[in-house]
């Protein structure tokens, strides 16, 4: 069953709407928010990983840089989206 057509036509004025600048600053504040915990992250992996190593145990470094990886493409798309967000 599809959607009425009200509704589809509502969905598709929506999407074409520009945001106001109210809901911008929402959406940069969450984004900002996710930044600032995936930075912490990265960091505290960082300290565990080089505690680890000087410890002697080399098996965490691996996981550990796959992790800040992961951190690090996740901050790359939350900053291509916020640069696709200031273009609109």
């Amino acid at each position: 069953m599809s959607a009425p057509a009200s509704s589809r036509n509502w969905a598709r004025d929506r999407a074409r709407r520009p945001l106001s600048i109210a809901q911008r600053q929402v959406i940069l504040a969450a984004i900002s928010c996710l930044v600032v915990v995936l930075v912490v992250l990265q960091l505290w992996l960082l300290t565990a990983t080089m505690d680890a190593h000087l410890g002697g145990d080399d098996s965490v470094a691996g996981p550990a840089a796959a992790a800040s990886i992961g951190c690090l493409l996740l901050n790359l798309g939350l900053l291509r989206y916020v640069f696709r967000l200031d273009r609109h």
